[in-house]
């Protein structure tokens, strides 16, 4: 009996420690929740709605994936696969999707080669501790005014 309950506390024992070996090698990190891609999406669209702008809107995790996606009334479709990339670009290159159409205009013309970018203004990627958690992108306006878009919806993301 005493060496059965010896024997239960010493694998009681191995199960705590690899367990907080384990935790040790997982990070915890941020993600963007879809009741926080609601509240950038209200304002996005208040922005553009504002300002009379037919655009879409595309809020992705980080991984480029959709979380939401709004198409105000008469904006064309093609608007729809652009703002999505532009979103995608800001995330999988960590920085707003001007930057790399910046690049190209400077002459880095190799950036157009690389699969599912695209370098155009319009895409802000939405940092939480120095960590992207996704992005927000537009399409249907000038470059600038699909960035202003942009900027509201990452600028309504309050930050504890």
């Amino acid at each position: 009996m005493k060496s059965a309950l010896t024997l239960s506390l010493l694998v009681l024992g191995l199960l705590v420690a690899s367990v907080d070996h384990a935790a040790a090698q997982l990070a915890d990190k941020k993600t963007l929740t879809l009741a926080a891609a609601e509240k950038m999406m209200a304002a996005a669209k208040a922005e553009a709605l504002k300002n009379s702008w037919r655009m879409v809107i595309v809020i992705v995790d980080e991984g480029g994936h959709p979380i939401h996606m709004s198409r105000i009334d008469d904006t064309q479709y093609g608007s729809i696969d652009v703002a999505l990339g532009k979103a995608q670009t800001a995330t999988a290159f960590k920085r707003p999707s001007k930057a790399l159409e910046d690049a190209v205009a400077g002459g880095r013309t190799a950036i157009l080669s690389l699969k599912g970018v695209i370098p155009l203004q319009g895409a802000l990627p939405v940092v939480v501790d120095g960590h992207v958690v996704g992005a927000v992108g537009v399409s249907g306006g000038t470059s600038q005014q699909d960035e202003q878009v942009a900027k509201a919806g990452v600028d309504a993301l309050v930050i504890k």
